[in-house]
This record gives C-alpha cells, structure tokens and sequence, in this order.
C-alpha cells in the first residue's frame, strides 16, 4: 500500500510538473512572439512586464529575465529615436538589474552579452559626447565577450554591423565594412539553429534592412 501511494504522488508530481512546464513554454512562445512584432514604447514596456511576471512565477529559468531586459532596452531604444533622451536612464537601470538576473542562472552566456552590449550603447547614446569615453568601451567589451562565448551568434555581427553602419568615417565607421559584416551575420543566421523554441533568435528582420540600405 506503501508502495502504491508512493507510485501515485510521483505519478501527480510528474504530472503536475509537465503541466507547469507545458504552460511555461506556451506562455513564452507566445511573448516571444510579440516581442519580435511590437514597436511601441507601451507595448514593449507591457512585454517586459509580463516576462517579469513569467520569470516570478518559474524560478531558476533565466530566459523570461533575458527577454523582459530585452524589451526594456528596446523600448529604451524607441524612446531615443522619439526624442525622450532625458528619460532613458531609468529604462537602462531596469534593463540591467533584469540582465543581471538572467546572468545569475545562466554564467558565460554569449545571448546575455549581446543584451549587456546593447544597455551599455543605449546610456552611451543618450548624451554621446559627454559619455562616449564611459560607456562606448562598456558596449565593446560585452561584444567581444559575446563573441568569445560563441563566435556562431548571429547577434554579435549583426550589432557590429550597426556599430560601423552609424559610426563616422572619422571616428572608424564605415559603410563597407558594415556591408561585410551584415553579410556574415546573414550566414551565420542561416547556419543558426536555436536550442529550442524559447531560445533567443531574433535580429533576422533587422538584417534585413540593414542589407538593403547597404546594398543601395
């Protein structure tokens, strides 16, 4: 009889843990999904909520704070190109303590990096003059970790890419060289093959338009 309640909770507590993870996935996939067609401050600033809720409620899944980060500092992203500059600071703080918490469950992860890189350019471009020396080599040295971690990840060439594209002449930018890299990070996309479902693999549509402003 021992026995058989033995064989019946475990029974439950597999069931129930596919249950919890069934719903895990569900809700991230689609979020995820959002997350690749939302460009509205509000929007993405919902995203990072409901990841943040998504990671609450599943302890020691360190996706839900890598995508909440990332919406954050997308949505920081928009706010720049709208102008609200002044308000951005605040967007970067959230991003990073959300970053830094996804780092805490996954150590040496080149997706990680790539969203560090992004925070650190994000302060750099709210004031660049007065912060450049700051936080441009902040951005660089994510990068590179990013791509010592994993020289495969499409992300880094595709942000290195934007580095040279919008970068002076004058200050080692160039148009070619963006050009030669986004054509790199195209195979590398084409050769990527994410974890899973819920693994990061965003940045395709992006690429897109970048090669076709370098290909004019």
């Amino acid at each position: 009889m021992k026995h058989f309640s033995f064989m019946l909770a475990a029974c439950l507590l597999a069931v129930t843990t596919f249950a919890q993870s069934a719903k895990y996935v569900s809700a991230m996939e689609q979020n995820i999904k959002a997350l690749d067609t939302t460009r509205s401050v509000e929007g993405l600033n919902k995203l990072a909520h409901t990841f943040e809720r998504i990671a609450t409620a599943e302890k020691g899944e360190w996706l839900p704070y890598y995508y909440a980060a990332l919406a954050q500092v997308n949505r920081g992203y928009n706010m720049l190109q709208g102008g609200n500059a002044a308000t951005i600071d605040p967007v970067t703080d959230k991003a990073e303590a959300l970053i830094k918490e996804a780092e805490a469950l996954s150590s040496n992860n080149s997706e990680i990096y790539v969203v560090k890189k992004m925070i650190q350019s994000l302060r750099f471009m709210v004031d660049p003059q007065a912060r450049y020396m700051q936080f441009a080599p902040r951005a660089q040295e994510a990068l590179d970790k990013a791509k010592s971690l994993n020289p495969d990840n499409p992300r880094v060439y595709l942000l290195e890419g934007q580095d040279k594209f919008y970068t002076p002449e004058q200050y080692g930018g160039s148009k070619a060289e963006a050009k030669k890299l986004f054509e790199l990070a195209q195979q590398k996309y084409n050769a990527f093959q994410p974890a899973s479902s819920l693994s990061p693999a965003w940045g395709k549509g992006s690429l897109q338009y970048f090669l076709t402003q370098v290909n004019q």
